[in-house]
């Protein structure tokens, strides 16, 4: 059986946390910012944690590995 190998986009736009949890980045704030409202600005800052069953799909398909 050939290995496993890690999706190269995913591993570029999540990240697993040491609980096990699947922390990605927002969309929509790479261009256009001044279209977008200050609020819609403010609330795609950071992180955030993924749903548990999405998370889990992203884990056992697109990193395997990690």
């Amino acid at each position: 059986m050939p290995k496993l190998k890690t999706k190269s986009g995913a591993k570029k736009r999540f990240k697993i946390t040491g609980t096990g949890k699947v922390m990605f980045a927002h969309e929509g704030k790479r261009h256009g910012m001044i279209k977008r409202t200050t609020k819609a600005i403010r609330q795609l800052r950071g992180t955030a944690v993924m749903f548990k069953t999405d998370g889990e799909r992203i884990k056992k398909f697109f990193l395997p590995n990690g």
